[in-house]
């Protein structure tokens, strides 16, 4: 089933309360508290190391955070933890392809995986839309890294998800790339929240405010 990404964006809201991390005794940051809802876009910010990445997963629910809670909510109402996948897309370096599929075939792979149809047409639109058109039934290990990149950007959307999570979204991307990120950046602020972690100033410039894990 594919989201109602009206319905859900209007009523979505992501609360962080008071996140924090350590590795041991190593502090990586602590007292992360914000929350967004529909049209915001928030970057997060900070030096190497400082946890950008980190933050993020906690978000996503791949990493547990040593304290403080990250709550999702539609219409007032908890997201329980176990479904809050079906509401967020990611994109971050660490995100693997598989080079022996094409790029048609990692996206129907990854719809399914969502619990999607695995449409094709649905597919071929998005590839289309982060300008990979002509590439679809390329294997993904003859793709260079930009266009990658883009195919991350285009799984990430599949679902059409509230929450977008992008994980320094510009890496590897030409001019032309960059416009696609800036794109995809403007339609979901229209219809959904977009967080950002990224160094890149141009990058920063896309949000409404920014924490700066650095300080």
């Amino acid at each position: 089933m594919r989201l109602n990404d009206t319905f859900f964006a209007e009523m979505f809201t992501l609360k962080v309360s008071d996140i924090g991390k350590n590795y041991g005794e190593t502090l990586l940051f602590k007292n992360i508290s914000f929350e967004v809802k529909r049209g915001d876009v928030l970057a997060i910010t900070g030096w190497n190391g400082s946890g950008k990445s980190t933050l993020l997963r906690i978000i996503a629910g791949l990493v547990k955070p040593s304290r403080g809670q990250v709550d999702m909510f539609l219409n007032g109402e908890p997201v329980l933890r176990e479904s809050r996948r079906r509401f967020l897309g990611m994109v971050a370096p660490a995100l693997s392809l598989y080079d022996e599929l094409t790029g048609l075939e990692n996206m129907e792979f990854f719809s399914k995986v969502r619990g999607l149809s695995g449409d094709r047409k649905d597919c071929l639109d998005i590839i289309d839309n982060v300008g990979l058109t002509g590439h679809a039934t390329k294997a993904c290990g003859d793709y260079s890294s930009g266009m990658k990149q883009r195919l991350k950007l285009a799984q990430a959307l599949l679902h059409k998800p509230p929450l977008l999570l992008l994980d320094e979204p510009g890496s590897n991307l030409d001019s032309k790339g960059i416009e696609v990120v800036e794109e995809i950046i403007s339609k979901q602020r229209q219809s959904g929240v977009t967080m950002i972690a990224s160094n890149e100033k141009r990058e920063a410039d896309y949000a409404d405010r920014i924490i700066n894990l650095s300080e």
